[in-house]
């Protein structure tokens, strides 16, 4: 979300911001108006939003992705009784002028911590784990591990230090984008710091929290973590279009991803980096129709108990105003669901209970805007117009 360090908390971005400063992106070669592909048509039929209100829209979400620089995003706004808004804007592809479409593939980072937790729960609720089990009963050598529990991992309250803080592994990582990491290599980084305080104390988003989670899952279910978020998640939310990849693969089509997250510090293509370095923390891929589908489903807890499902909303104070934390999932001015940022790729996958409202965003850059997030600029935009009740991650006012 916007406040600094953004890109190690809700963005999820999964490198830390302090390490490399922002810059612009690069103008695109070609630039699109905002406009309607046949792929989208299927998601939302013609005659969806009152027409004054869909031209808004279209003037927010163009002047955020200008000032901001972003190359190209696609939007799906879905609201029973009003209507539904889904649109593209900008360029897949800065070399090419290749256009963004609504049916492209994209990376969805840490909104893979939604499925790894669900998959998490789908074993509470199968009685083969309890969420207050300390992580050391099923994963050894975990710093004070003995009293960090499971409910501490997925409502980021560990104390464990971020892996992806540490300056070593950002170094390797850059130096090699393609490479492939183990989660225990991952750990190792995280590991050699210090707990930052003690169990349950305060809320810090640390992917090392989710990696261990992935541990547990594939110990417990004997198979390996996308096999089993494949079987238990994927297949009965009916998710057709996402997949936890095994290493750099990346159906088509999808658009190109920039990332000013480099050595340099200079604006590159991020599409072909090998995301096993976020693994269960943020290695997914999906698209805006699966999304869509997913936004209500963890919301709602379609594939749990309702008495899990009432344990994973139990929001907790974060230390930003306005945003609070469940197991795997945040709430911000209503809007419950998570969102993503991993170099080159950004997204919002968000539903409103009280509206039954669903907002999915899908961005292919990670380059901050005067210290936000380019996704929660587009979010907030949009609620502002369509929800002014519940904005999305709204400003704190000015003391």
């Amino acid at each position: 979300m916007r406040r600094v360090p953004s890109r190690c908390l809700f963005a999820a971005a999964l490198l830390v911001a302090s390490l490399l400063a922002p810059m612009a992106v690069a103008p695109a070669t070609a630039v699109p108006t905002v406009g309607v592909d046949r792929y989208q048509k299927g998601v939302c039929p013609p005659g969806g939003l009152e027409p004054a209100l869909a031209t808004r829209l279209d003037k927010a979400v163009e002047g955020v992705r200008r000032e901001a620089g972003i190359p190209g995003v696609a939007v799906g706004l879905w609201m029973p009784g009003k209507g539904c808004y889904v649109r593209a804007t900008g360029v897949a592809d800065t070399a090419t002028g290749r256009p963004m479409t609504t049916d492209q593939f994209m990376r969805i980072g840490s909104e893979t911590k939604t499925f790894t937790v669900t998959a998490l729960l789908e074993l509470v609720d199968d009685r083969r784990i309890g969420l207050d089990d300390p992580i050391s009963a099923y994963i050894g050598g975990v710093p004070n591990g003995d009293r960090i529990t499971l409910r501490h991992l997925a409502e980021m309250r560990s104390g464990l230090f971020p892996y992806s803080a540490d300056p070593d592994f950002a170094q390797a990582l850059l130096s090699d984008p393609s490479r492939s990491f183990t989660p225990r290599e991952l750990l190792a980084y995280g590991f050699r710091h210090p707990n930052t305080f003690a169990p349950g104390e305060k809320f810090q988003y640390s992917n090392t929290n989710l990696i261990l989670l992935g541990l547990v899952i594939e110990k417990v279910s004997g198979h390996r973590l996308r096999d089993f978020i494949d079987e238990r998640v994927l297949r009965p939310a009916r998710l057709r279009h996402t997949l936890f990849p095994e290493g750099r693969e990346f159906p088509e089509p999808h658009a190109r991803g920039y990332t000013n997250q480099t050595l340099s510090g200079d604006i590159e293509d991020a599409t072909d980096w090998n995301p096993s370095w976020a693994w269960a923390a943020g290695a997914m891929i999906s698209d805006l129709r699966d999304l869509r589908r997913w936004a209500r489903i963890v919301a709602t807890g379609t594939l749990l108990s309702p008495e899990t499902q009432r344990e994973r909303l139990k929001m907790l104070p974060t230390g930003f105003p306005g945003t609070d934390y469940g197991l795997g999932i945040f709430e911000t001015g209503g809007w419950i669901g998570h969102n993503g940022s991993i170099p080159g790729y950004q997204s919002v996958t968000v539903h409103l209970p009280s509206k039954k409202a669903t907002l999915v965003l899908l961005l292919n850059t990670d380059v901050t805007h005067e210290g936000q997030e380019p996704s929660s600029l587009l979010a907030r935009a949009i609620t502002e117009i369509v929800t002014p009740e519940n904005v999305y991650d709204r400003p704190a006012p000015p003391r």
